[in-house]
């Protein structure tokens, strides 16, 4: 079985070197020619909350060949069209493509694909690029989770082995609805990871000031709002109902939410968003498929959704260099 992650960035980097050290064979595929070239030297060395390193087999795309039976696809989805065509072409004919993405990806992958060839995973860990080479876990060890579905009745037969790969670096929560999996970890990325990027912060700073906690409480409201409003189940996180824990509908359970934010977000406090790592680098971000989702299944449905409207925009402006990540941004919510 021929099995590849395509975007081993920060994440896919630390994915690949746990399931190498599991002894399973997986190719490391990125564009960065420079962390190929340091993987292929000097192996993946994971840093952070856990230190080793570790051998991988890494490839740059254009030296991809044959046929793979799983693909990991861990790119941003702003060239998911162009991305999964062309890995269309590397699928075996009975493989399956796995994405990680944030937002809502499989819908449109399954387009290009079908559906019996896409399954969807989400991840409830962070991870940071220190250099080519070093990825940073960001996340407590204990955390290592995913969460893993399908989105045709009929799942790919590579599903059991996707599972098992998994499971060499964390737990794996096999979801029946999937979609209301998507939108634990979309409440999650909406919130936390918005506001690192419009504040330059780490999540628990962003939880630690209460100025910023109040916007990142009324975000995730919007998302279990516009959830309830479209008859979709949040799933919990990690065993956690995270509507029943931070919902509201009077003051003392607004001030109960409140309160229990750093706490909730504790396990992932020095988890920086990708999103602000590609502000760091003068790169457009997937807000619209974060923040933007949210909005766009809000008009939908009919549920306002304000303050995800202005994550979008103030990280628009930060691309556009109107703006900088800063606590400043705090006086255009």
């Amino acid at each position: 079985m021929r099995v590849a992650i395509y975007g081993a960035g920060s994440l896919g980097t630390i994915l690949g070197a746990y399931i190498s050290k599991a002894g399973f064979d997986i190719e490391l595929i990125n564009r960065n020619k420079a962390h190929v070239e340091a993987l292929q030297a000097n192996g993946a060395q994971i840093v952070g909350t856990v230190n080793f390193t570790q051998a991988v087999t890494a490839y740059t795309p254009d030296q991809m060949s044959g046929l793979y039976d799983i693909i990991f696809l861990m790119t941003k989805q702003q060239h998911n069209a162009e991305v999964v065509t062309m890995l269309k072409d590397f699928l075996a004919p009975d493989g399956v493509l796995v994405t990680f993405q944030n937002g809502l990806p499989e819908v449109q992958i399954a387009e290009i694909l079908g559906k019996e060839h896409v399954l969807g995973a989400t991840v409830a860990w962070g991870a940071t690029m220190q250099s080519p080479g070093v990825c940073e876990l960001t996340s407590s060890p204990d955390a290592l989770s995913f969460s893993l579905g399908a989105i045709s009745e009929k799942r790919n037969h590579h599903f059991d082995a996707v599972k098992s790969l998994l499971e060499a670096m964390g737990t794996v929560d096999v979801e029946e609805n999937f979609l209301g999996t998507r939108w634990s970890k979309l409440l999650i990325n909406a919130s936390f990871s918005g506001m690192s990027a419009v504040l330059g912060s780490t999540f628990g700073e962003a939880a630690s000031d209460r100025r910023s906690r109040r916007i990142v409480q009324a975000l995730i409201k919007e998302c279990i709002d516009v959830c309830a409003a479209g008859g979709i189940r949040i799933e919990p996180v990690q065993g956690k109902d995270i509507v029943a824990l931070l919902d509201y509908k009077n003051p003392i359970k607004k001030a109960f939410s409140l309160f229990i934010i750093p706490i909730a977000i504790r396990k992932h406090a020095k988890l920086k968003a990708s999103m602000l790592q590609d502000l760091e680098k003068g790169k457009p971000t997937e807000v619209d498929a974060i923040n933007g989702a949210v909005s766009a299944f809000g008009r939908k449905v009919g549920c306002p959704t304000p303050m995800n409207d202005r994550v979008v925009e103030i990280i628009h402006n930060i691309e556009k260099g109107k703006l900088t990540p800063s606590f400043d941004n705090l006086k255009l919510f």
